[in-house]
């Protein structure tokens, strides 16, 4: 992977009605990644998302997008990101293709049906070209907004929860299309909540009440959260549930299917804590390597202020 920084900024911040919402962010991202971003909502990834693009003027911090001056050339970042919100927003009684040849006359390019005709190709819409947006599903009209973030074809993506209220093959499908441009060099940051999805960036970044608690590829953010994770199995999964959330030195339970993930920081304090449930009940535990979700989680509660 080609190691030119597409972002670069450093103590990116941003303040709205004298509240910091955006607090000293520091940011890189490397040419061809697919970047995850994650946190709750109202952390600040929508807001850090607008200052890269050049919709919104960092109060402080600095740092370059493409290239470009966040700050003194966000005109020239507009040009070269395809940015796409969270909020679907094209002209529901025009077809799929008018509705991209008037972004095309928007933008001001040049050979827009040809441009036009490769978006329609590229995301599978040749069919439904004179289908009129209102009619579209969830899943095609995500395709839409794609199409028409790359008709200018763009060297970075920028995308705001794209696949919120998307079925799992479209949003699997949407998936195989920004790992086919990462390889042909095009730059992805995306905000998600889905694990699957996560786990499908080359690396992440999780934000919380606009800081950025950390950065890296899945292992590193696992390993960074230094929590352990114990499957458990067993009769009375409900109970198990309930009295797994009260022994000493575990900080989360969580319910997959008829078994439990409980996880904890010290190994010594929590399978105590197990083998004395083992006396009540009949049960089988093992320790096993911590997901992701379970060291998403565990990020929430660390930054809401709860025990780790």
């Amino acid at each position: 992977m080609n190691e030119e920084l597409i972002i670069d900024v450093k103590e990116l911040c941003k303040i709205f009605d004298d509240k910091p919402v955006v607090k000293s962010v520091n940011l890189q991202v490397k040419k061809g990644e697919i970047f995850g971003f994650l946190g709750p909502n109202g952390s600040g990834k929508t807001t850090t998302i607008r200052m890269l693009c050049g919709l919104l003027t960092p109060d402080s911090g600095q740092g370059t997008c493409l290239g470009y001056d966040i700050i003194e050339e966000s005109k020239k970042i507009k040009q070269h990101v395809g940015y796409m919100t969270q909020k679907f927003s094209f002209y529901n009684e025009l077809s799929i293709q008018e509705n991209l040849m008037l972004m095309a006359r928007i933008y001001c390019l040049d050979r827009r049906k040809e441009r036009v005709e490769k978006a329609l190709e590229d995301l599978g819409l040749q069919n439904r070209r004179r289908q009129l947006t209102k009619e579209l599903s969830g899943g095609w009209k995500q395709r839409l907004a794609l199409a028409a973030c790359l008709l200018h074809q763009p060297n970075l993506l920028l995308l705001d929860e794209p696949t919120a209220g998307v079925d799992p093959l479209a949003r699997r499908e949407f998936w195989d299309k920004i790992h086919l441009l990462s390889e042909q060099g095009v730059t992805t940051l995306v905000s998600t909540h889905y694990m699957d999805e996560a786990e499908r960036c080359t690396r992440l970044a999780y934000l919380a009440y606009g800081h950025l608690l950390i950065t890296g590829t899945i292992k590193e953010v696992i390993a960074a959260t230094k929590l352990h994770t114990w499957m458990i199995s067993g009769e009375a999964i409900t109970k198990l549930l309930q009295e797994s959330k009260q022994l000493d030195g575990v900080t989360q339970v969580a319910l997959f299917g008829n078994q439990l993930h409980v996880c904890g920081y010290e190994i010594a304090r929590v399978e105590k804590g197990l083998n004395e449930l083992a006396k009540k009940y009949i049960i089988h535990w093992q320790l096993i390597a911590t997901t992701l979700e379970d060291a998403f989680i565990a990020l929430v509660n660390q930054s809401q202020g709860e025990p780790h």
